[in-house]
């Protein structure tokens, strides 16, 4: 008699365990869930809309650019993504980054251009930042130009000027017009 209330003993422990792991797992499960909601996904005028999206390129295993955006409108039809709250990160071969940011744009899906209009910003990893109006990134030609007024600062220069054109690959900044710099200086040595 002892033997089989132990043996039921055991067996109760044991499916107690069991369902107390299940339950620990599936717990485990939905709070990761809660912690990283799914992108909302909703109809109106475009294709698709989604909130908190992040695409990224990656070429031969080395991530070649990343597109960050609070919300994107898809219109399968023109072959486009509208996108709010943008923020584009290119990273260069040798190790160097630029960041490029705006209120809202375009991404054309077949060409990988960028339109930004809205308190556009750019910055580099050489320590370079620009504002402007808004931008075209040229995906091809990896180029971006803008025909707004700019400002160009960096730790020892401070440019403004009308129109600019950017060479993310060759490394070399162009302002077009109403060229206006101003050299700091460094530290005294």
């Amino acid at each position: 008699m002892r033997r089989i209330k132990f043996g039921i003993l055991i067996a109760i422990v044991l499916i107690g365990g069991i369902g107390g792991v299940y339950l620990w797992v599936n717990f485990q499960a939905r709070k990761m869930l809660e912690e990283e909601p799914l992108p909302k996904v909703s109809l109106g005028d475009a294709d698709m809309h989604m909130e908190k999206i992040r695409l990224v390129e990656d070429k031969n295993g080395r991530k070649s650019w990343e597109l960050e955006a609070r919300a994107m409108h898809q219109f399968q039809d023109q072959n486009v993504i509208r996108i709010e709250e943008v923020k584009v990160t290119y990273y260069a071969k040798e190790g160097r980054s630029v960041v490029i940011s705006g209120d809202q744009g375009k991404f054309s899906q077949d060409s990988k251009n960028i339109e930004l209009v809205g308190n556009v910003t750019l910055s580099s990893s050489d320590g370079y930042r620009f504002k402007t109006h808004s931008i075209a990134y040229n995906h091809s030609e990896k180029k971006v130009t803008t025909p707004d007024p700019v400002e160009l600062e960096g730790d020892q220069i401070r440019m403004t000027g009308k129109g600019m054109v950017v060479d993310m690959d060759g490394k070399v900044i162009r302002v077009l017009n109403e060229v206006k710099t101003t050299l700091k200086r460094g530290p005294k040595g």
